[in-house]
Formats: structure tokens, sequence, C-alpha cells
């Protein structure tokens, strides 16, 4: 393909993500996963090329454009280059009108902008969002310790105790210490959540919101396999993820349970009052994550970040019940919305004043009301929130 070519493919794409993320349908990364599927004309440096214009002009619009045209002249204003392919030429992008408008620039729309900065996040902190995100690996300690692993390629320790950390692209996925289980990809911030969590061998530990069970596995890990470790979700399609990973991985105290919405007191009522711990991985908008997923903050809609309160309320409701005296609730959202994260645990500690927050000790974050936040900007993380009560 040629060059001209290429930018021309990213706006179709770009037209294919916007409509998307307007009817709440296919994530981007799924969208050119099947048109690269569906054109296979595309030789790998075409998809390479293509897949960063393309994260280039999602990342370079603040509010969601109104076309993919709209989103690549974003780029195109800053990039003179490639302002110069806009040519008319062969499956080209027609040339750029005069007084033709480019979509606007930011962070965000300026609600959520607001929203942001009314928790504390605004200018580095919020244009760090928006970064590329490294490449984080936990190793996986059921199979090898941290300092006995050999990789095909030099990686940095990061600050959680197992994690390591490489450029972003490194094909990890192919190497044999990945298909052997000895190493997961994980975000250290993810990996400090569950180190929070403090898990200890023979606990029993309910993994309240385990979708793929990233942080099951290394929950597993830290419980040496010793114990009962129960993953739990609503989504089916995730939570069948989890079964070839904890056989990869090694983890074999894992019990993986479905849960019918509004019944999940009574497919838990075995463990009830019984767990030393509950790790509450929250449902939330995400707006941690947008270095690797940045068109959600297109999908987010004050409607749909009230439901998402909404359901992280009555989840810390359903993990206190699980709890025994002395048990830990560990809340945890990637998150930096002040109303998904302190606020949202400080509410739970007002209404249940028999728990007590409980400080954490991690090498990474600042502290944030009652818990600990990470960010992107400040601790080279996703962005998250993280919490534990305990009950008397």
């Amino acid at each position: 393909m040629t060059p001209a070519a290429r930018v021309q493919s990213s706006i179709e794409l770009l037209d294919l993500i916007v409509l998307a993320a307007r009817s709440q349908a296919a994530p981007a990364d799924r969208i050119l996963a099947d048109w690269f599927r569906s054109h296979r004309f595309a030789g790998s440096k075409d998809r390479r090329a293509i897949r960063e214009l393309v994260y280039r002009a999602i990342r370079a619009c603040g509010p969601i454009p109104s076309s993919g045209r709209e989103a690549m002249l974003r780029v195109a204003e800053e990039d003179r280059e490639l302002a110069g392919l806009f040519d008319g030429s062969t499956y080209g992008p027609r040339p750029i009108d005069a007084g033709e408008r480019a979509a606007a620039g930011g962070v965000a729309p300026k609600w959520l902008v607001d929203r942001l900065a009314a928790s504390g996040i605004s200018g580095a902190e919020a244009e760090a969002l928006l970064d590329r995100a490294p490449l984080d690996l936990r190793v996986n300690t059921l199979k090898v310790q941290r300092e006995g692993l050999e990789l095909p390629e030099a990686a940095t320790q990061t600050d959680a105790p197992n994690g390591l950390r490489l450029v972003p692209g490194t094909p990890v996925e192919q190497w044999d210490a990945y298909r052997d289980g000895r190493i997961e990809i994980q975000d250290t911030g993810s990996q400090l959540a569950c180190h929070a969590v403090h898990a200890q061998p023979g606990e029993i530990i309910v993994d309240l919101c385990a979708g793929g069970g990233g942080k099951t596995l290394a929950l597993a890990a830290a419980m040496e396999n010793r114990g009962r470790l129960i993953a739990s979700d609503t989504d089916r399609a995730r939570l069948s993820r989890l079964a070839p990973r904890a056989e990869r991985a090694g983890a074999d105290i894992i019990e993986a349970r479905l849960l019918d919405p509004g019944k999940e007191t009574e497919a838990l009522a075995d463990v009830a009052g019984q767990a030393d711990a509950v790790l509450i991985d929250a449902p939330c908008s995400g707006t941690g994550t947008w270095r690797r997923n940045p068109e959600a903050r297109w999908r987010l809609t004050d409607a749909s970040l009230a439901r998402l309160c909404s359901t992280q309320r009555e989840l810390l409701t359903l993990g206190a019940h699980l709890l025994k005296p002395g048990g830990r609730l560990i809340y945890v959202v990637c998150s930096l919305l002040d109303e998904e994260g302190a606020a949202q645990f400080g509410r739970f500690l007002g209404d249940n004043i028999a728990f007590k927050p409980q400080a954490l000790s991690l090498p990474l974050g600042v502290p944030r009301d009652s818990g600990t936040r990470l960010t992107p900007f400040h601790d080279g993380t996703d962005g998250f929130f993280i919490a534990c009560a305990v009950q008397p």
C-alpha cells in the first residue's frame, strides 16, 4: 500500500470506530482485527502503520469526532508530512478543502474533563492518560522466581514484587515463557492491586469480579496454591477464559463460579461470613486505562457512569456479607473519578461503621482519602484507586 492509501484506510476504519462508539458496539481493537482479516492485501508493515495512524488520531481528538476524516485532519494539522498525503491520488484521501474543519483536540469531552478536574486530575496528570502504555509482565512464582527467569529480550524490574517491563509491541505471546505460564501480561498497577489483598497460603479468598482471571492468577500465586480461591463473575464469556489460563499457570486452587445477576448472594451462600479476604475489582468507567483504550472516553456518558456507581455500591455490600470477622475487603477501580473511587469507598465506610479503613503499604501511589491512587503521570502505571477495610 502507498502511504496515502494507508491514510485513507485509516480514515475508513475511524469512521467505523466512531460509529461503534456512538452505538456502544465493538471496540476499536476488534474493529481493526476484523478489518485486517478481510483485507489480506495489507501486509505486516501496512497493518502496523494503519494501526498507529488510527490510534494516533483517536488520542488526538478530545470529544468524539463527526467522522474519520475529521479525526485524521486533527493529526494532519500538526504533521505537515501527513497533510501532504491528502493528495487525491489513487486509493488516497481527497485534498484538504480550504476551510475544512478538523476535529477538536483535548483530553476528553468537556463534561468528563470537568469531572476529572474535580477529582484532582488536570494538566499534565490528565494529558498523561493518553500516553502510550508500556508492556508489563508478572512473573508467575508458581513456576519460577523473577531473579531466575530468562527471557529473549532484556526487561527492567518494576515496583511490583514480581513485575517486569518491556517496550510496547514486544512479541511476548510468542515466547516459550508465556506459552508455558511462567509470565503473564499484567500492568504494574493491577499487580499492586493484587498485592494489596495480602493473600496468604491457606486462606479463603473471593475474587468477586474476576473477569478473565488476571488478578485471580496473581492471587493463586501469592497463596502458593494452598487454600480456597473463588473466582466469580456474571459474564460467562470472560469467565470462560480463566480455565485455560489457570491450567497454563499451574494454578489449581481456583473455583470458577458464574453468577446469575441479581442472585449473587444465593450463589455465594456457602462462603458467606467465611472469607478471609474479598477482592472487588469493580466494573467502572476505565478512565485510568485510556492509554490502552483511548476510544473508551467517547463511550462514557453521565447515565452509564451513574449505573456503574450503583453497581459498585451493590458489590461493596455483597463483599462485606462474605467476610468473616477480621476479614479484609479490598476495593479496586481502574478509574480516577472520585465518585467511583475515594467518594464511593468513603460512602461505604459511612454506611458500615463497623468497618475500619486499613492503610496500604504499596511502593507506588499517593493517598486519596481512605485509599491510594495510582496514575500514569505519577507512577507510570494505569490509573487505579485501591482501598482496604477490615471488619473487627
